[in-house]
């Protein structure tokens, strides 16, 4: 390991751990909305845009390890409704990601998230009122795509479209685990396309890569035994303070 050109900052690891560990506690469905914490606590140490390619790899496995855990938990129909507007985020942001500053996007994503927050908390919807109408969906969908491509951020604008629905625990966690699966492999090409694949990044992710099966354990182990008003209240902490993060970083205020 010492032969490959990784990063020997001490402060990047201080900072990298725990936003894997975070990463992988997410990914199971546990705390999720505290993924999106991984890059902006990265981008104390590196840039944003390498944050988010040393954490692809880590992504990989987390995914694996997640469609493996829930593989029996999948909203089939909501999925193959998803995918597609997800995938347009993709290309959206690989046709955007050169003249696009993430500090801005985080800023965007945070408040659309405080927001989203806010109307739940002030005008919770009632226990028959309809989930929202498929056009908010697709556009919310496609803003995963885009943000997720940006800074991994996607997790807060596609469970202010899928929170509505009030799935129970573990089928919101499948779901949501391949969803992000097929999003964050289409990330690869255009990634590497755009130069954010190098053998450095590769170096250090392989260094952080041993963490991603055990935030994964950690949030199995949780959410197979969490009741689901406690599920989505930590789900609002988590989307909180997510939004928080993302706010104080597109008011450049790090």
């Amino acid at each position: 390991m010492s032969s490959l050109p990784l990063i020997t900052d001490p402060f990047f690891y201080a900072v990298a751990v725990p936003a894997v560990l975070l990463l992988g506690i997410s990914k199971s469905g546990f705390g999720a909305g505290f993924g999106s914490l991984a890059v902006p606590l990265m981008a104390l140490a590196v840039t944003v845009p390498q944050a988010a390619a040393i954490l692809m790899p880590v992504l990989l496995v987390m995914d694996l390890l997640g469609m493996a855990a829930f593989r029996k938990n999948v909203d089939r129909q909501l999925l193959k409704f998803l995918l597609p507007y997800g995938l347009l985020g993709i290309v959206i942001g690989t046709l955007l990601f050169r003249w696009l500053e993430p500090r801005l996007v985080a800023g965007i994503v945070g408040a659309f998230t405080l927001l989203f927050l806010a109307q739940r908390l002030l005008f919770p919807p009632r226990p028959d009122s309809a989930p929202p109408p498929r056009w908010v969906g697709a556009i919310l969908t496609a803003t995963s795509g885009f943000t997720s491509f940006v800074a991994h951020a996607g997790g807060p604008p596609i469970n202010a479209y899928v929170i509505p629905m009030r799935l129970p625990p573990l089928l919101f966690t499948g779901t949501m685990a391949f969803f992000f699966f097929f999003v964050n492999m289409a990330k690869w090409v255009p990634y590497a396309w755009l130069g954010l694949i190098d053998l450095r990044n590769m170096a250090t992710s392989l260094v952080l890569l041993p963490l991603a099966p055990v935030g994964v354990w950690i949030g199995v182990r949780i959410a197979h035994r969490i009741r689901p008003v406690l599920f989505y209240r930590l789900i609002y902490t988590g989307m909180f303070l997510t939004g928080c993060k993302l706010v104080w970083d597109g008011l450049g205020l790090t």
